[in-house]
């Protein structure tokens, strides 16, 4: 996308001298507040993960989210300040600086790594002499870059409208204009701010009807599959943690994976085989970052269902990330806002990846970590790049789903072929030894199946 046409009204709402060069000037605007004061706080909406984020690791991250877009990084700097100022948000004294080095470096675009409130927006691009964008409108615009679906296009432009919305506000002297009425498009006198929010509210309606239908085909289809059953098995993490290169290491999928923020978008699922060859569903979802807005986890709340009803959740880390511990928390708290619970012991597997970037002393100190962790509270070590560590993951997706299953004990005839072959496509074979003319099998099934073996095979429940 251009950067020229950010807010897709570029020619209107461009200040005066702005220029069109394509370069980007990054901007980390943080507060130089004591952890847990009501300033920081309130810069974090709520989380305290940002008081644990290194400075410099956020400007990175707001740097990689420009770059995400295929944008041209002039500079990054940090501007800490004391305080939010209501006009400018940063002081008047930095707007004259961050003015300087944007006409010293040629800049179109300047990008704030913080929520800007539209009037700040707005005073800032009157100073700055520049079009300004904030986090959120920069994780926007990489939202309608990446969706590829029709599902994640509806969602990602519902969320960017809700957006606009909010931009609209009396100081945008271009739609202070009034215009005649045309019947019911609006009476005489309407005022071109009124008649863009009609407009986009229309738009917003029939965008919502549009995902209603789309939801209800999910539910549908997440319908058929608990007829089958398929557990379902769902991967969440930090943006950029690895987990598409994970989901195509335990599928054997193509799932496009690079060293991106938000490479993956739209929601994906596949077969997943288990160590005993039971099947699962694995479904790899967008990943999450500090301050997601709040547009885009309404608006993806039909794509993330898939997590909120998985049987297992799968929480990739990127533990060699610096910030990996901010990362976590950023994690669980949107997980909060989907209403699950990060402490959930019964869902919740820890996957510590990217221990490839390790070295052999390293590794064991890692290992030695994980070992000490209750046992409700896992963390699998692996590296979805070389493989490593993957058969102990499945293994213990494997446990964990078999805890909401049924072990049966079983003698059935060796000639009872499609007996025999229908174990093999419903159940987990965990133990299978012939004597004679009958197989002893152990056999592990949903409870939705085990009515059936029982009284097909005359079955027994183990006991222990």
């Amino acid at each position: 996308m251009d950067p020229r046409n950010f807010d897709g009204d570029a020619d209107r709402s461009r200040p005066a001298g702005a220029k069109q060069t394509g370069r980007v000037l990054v901007i980390g605007p943080y507060l130089r507040a004591r952890a847990g004061s009501a300033e920081a706080q309130s810069e974090s909406h709520g989380s305290s993960s940002q008081i644990l984020r290194d400075a410099g690791a956020r400007l990175d991250e707001a740097a990689g989210l420009a770059r995400a877009i295929d944008l041209v990084i002039a500079d990054a700097i940090l501007a800490p300040i004391s305080q939010i100022r209501p006009a400018t948000y940063i002081g008047k004294g930095k707007v004259e600086e961050i003015a300087a080095l944007a006409k010293s470096l040629d800049v179109e675009l300047v990008v704030m790594d913080c929520a800007l409130a539209p009037i700040q927006q707005r005073n800032l691009e009157k100073e700055l002499h520049a079009k300004v964008l904030d986090r959120t409108g920069l994780i926007l615009e990489i939202f309608g870059r990446r969706a590829k679906t029709k599902e994640g296009s509806l969602q990602v432009e519902l969320a960017h409208l809700n957006y606009q919305r909010s931009r609209l506000v009396r100081s945008w002297t271009h739609l202070e204009r009034q215009r005649g009425g045309f019947g019911f498009m609006g009476g005489p006198g309407e005022t071109q701010i009124e008649a863009d929010r009609r407009l986009i509210q229309e738009r917003i309606t029939k965008l919502e009807g549009e995902l209603k239908k789309v939801q209800a085909t999910r539910r549908l289809h997440r319908a058929g599959r608990r007829r089958v059953p398929y557990r379902v098995v769902a991967l969440v993490g930090y943006t950029n943690a690895g987990k598409s290169t994970l989901f195509n290491r335990l599928t054997r999928a193509d799932v496009q994976a690079a060293d991106m923020l938000f490479a993956t978008l739209d929601p994906t699922l596949r077969a997943l085989t288990l160590p005993h060859g039971g099947k699962a569903m694995l479904s790899d979802t967008v990943g999450f970052i500090s301050n997601l807005p709040t547009q885009l986890v309404a608006a993806f709340r039909a794509t993330l269902e898939e997590v909120l009803e998985a049987d297992v959740i799968l929480h990739v880390r990127d533990i060699s990330h610096e910030d990996a511990e901010a990362q976590q928390s950023d994690v669980d708290a949107v997980l909060r806002q989907l209403g699950i619970n990060p402490d959930d012991s019964g869902r919740i597997i820890e996957v510590w990846n990217k221990i490839d970037r390790y070295n052999a002393e390293q590794r064991e100190e890692l290992l030695n970590i994980a070992a000490r962790r209750p046992e409700d509270h896992p963390a699998m070590l692996v590296s979805a790049v070389s493989g490593e560590g993957i058969d102990e993951l499945l293994t213990a997706i494997e446990n964990r789903l078999a805890t909401k299953r049924m072990t049966l004990n079983l003698s059935i005839a060796a000639s009872d072929g499609a007996g025999i072959s229908w174990l093999h496509r419903n159940a987990e074979i965990l133990n299978k030894q012939l004597h004679g003319e009958r197989f002893d099998m152990t056999v592990r099934v949903d409870e939705t199946k085990r009515d059936v073996v029982m009284n097909r095979f005359d079955a027994e429940p183990q006991e222990g």
